[in-house]
């Protein structure tokens, strides 16, 4: 059999942590920011955890992550 590939889109887009769950950038942080808070920039600058569902759907786009 085979290897399986990598989803090339996901790997660009989620990280693996050391613990084996994936973070996410956030959106709505390309442009139109001069009407953004500073607050809320700052806000988005943090990755985040994907849900448990998303988990899992990841984890098949990225074997080898």
């Amino acid at each position: 059999m085979p290897k399986m590939k990598t989803h090339r889109g996901a790997a660009k887009r989620f990280k693996k942590t050391g613990t084996g769950l994936f973070m996410k950038n956030k959106s709505y942080r390309s442009h139109i920011l001069e009407k953004k808070s500073a607050n809320r920039k700052r806000k988005l600058r943090k990755a985040y955890r994907v849900s448990e569902a998303e988990q899992k759907r990841l984890s098949k786009l990225m074997p080898y992550k």
